[in-house]
């Protein structure tokens, strides 16, 4: 038998406590049959009865666990990279409070949604910078995600290939025996604004080596100014730029990696669509062992225990009548 408690010191003080004021009860009920010359057999047999249902209700507190029962346990996970554009674009407020926020707000849900999988971040521009290693720790990474901002890199234009080949590198470099997992899974979230010139060589080996492409659009056709410190940002003619979503190149570079494409815009959120899309990709078994699913079986021994109150209830004594 096992026990989901251990017996300590407020066990034994309940029990010391109980048996010395009964032992007390017991002294003076047999000095008062003793006077009256009253026979004290029915006594002890409620005396035994007493003892016998508190010693239950004790056992019962305990928790008594007996019967070998044993459950295997799987653990199934997927390596996850997930690369954030923070150009300047991504400042526009088509998608309120901003661009940006949004992808905060629901990296956030994605990061809950895996909290068993390994999570890595990356953030990119022109160039790509490795935010946050593949890691378990939820904390660290909505830390991270928090402090996301579009004047963490330099912003010299949009280009997919270095986040994307970045990420590759890390799935392949962290694929140990420890940490095997045959399913690496790549994020892309941006406003589609791609001037990179290596993007569709990376997209073929990415596939060539396995790990599932996904990307998120966040913007709109319609589009916005890019809010900067002095008014809104201006190309080389003076003009205010206004930056639309470019989901084609999005769509295709999902569709040359056998991926899935998602966007966010002002009237349509797919984060909940990537996160079951995902969730169907079947993550590759990491650990099985098997555990103790032994039952407390308390019940038994409380059942007991009222069965003997009852009968101690209708097993009454008169010594005397007042």
């Amino acid at each position: 038998m096992k026990w989901v408690y251990s017996f300590g010191t407020f066990e034994l003080i309940v029990i010391g406590l109980f048996s010395l004021f009964y032992l007390l009860f017991l002294i003076r009920v047999i000095r008062i049959t003793n006077k009256l010359g009253l026979p004290f057999r029915r006594v002890i047999i409620k005396s035994i009865l007493r003892i016998l249902y508190f010693g239950l209700i004790v056992t019962a507190l305990l928790g008594p666990s007996f019967g070998e029962t044993f459950r295997e346990i799987k653990t199934v996970g997927k390596d996850i990279f997930i690369c954030i554009d923070l150009s300047q674009s991504m400042n526009a407020v088509d998608i309120q409070p901003s661009r940006l926020a949004k992808v905060k707000f629901e990296l956030k849900n994605i990061v809950k949604a895996f909290n068993s999988d390994r999570i890595g971040l990356i953030m990119f521009s022109s160039e790509a910078y490795l935010q946050c290693p593949l890691t378990y720790d939820n904390s660290a990474l909505n830390l991270f995600i928090q402090t996301l901002s579009t004047e963490m890199v330099p912003n010299y234009g949009t280009d997919f290939g270095p986040p994307l080949e970045m990420a590759m590198g890390k799935l392949i470099d962290e694929d140990t025996i420890l940490t095997r997992s045959k399913v690496k899974i790549v994020i892309l979230l941006s406003d589609g604004e791609d001037f990179g010139d290596n993007t569709d060589n990376v997209a073929e080996e990415l596939e060539e080596e396995g790990i599932s492409l996904f990307t998120l659009g966040v913007g709109t056709q319609k589009g916005s100014k890019i809010p900067i410190r002095a008014g809104f940002k201006k190309d080389r003619k003076g003009k205010e730029v206004v930056s639309k979503l470019n989901s084609s190149s999005l769509r295709e570079l999902a569709n040359n990696t056998d991926g899935e494409y998602f966007e966010i815009n002002e009237s349509r959120n797919d984060t909940q669509r990537l996160i079951s899309a995902i969730n169907k990709v079947e993550g590759d078994l990491r650990e099985a062992k098997k555990v103790d699913a032994t039952q407390n079986r308390y019940f038994y021994f409380l059942v007991a225990a009222l069965v003997l109150m009852i009968v101690d209830l209708l097993f009454n004594i008169k010594l005397i009548r007042l």
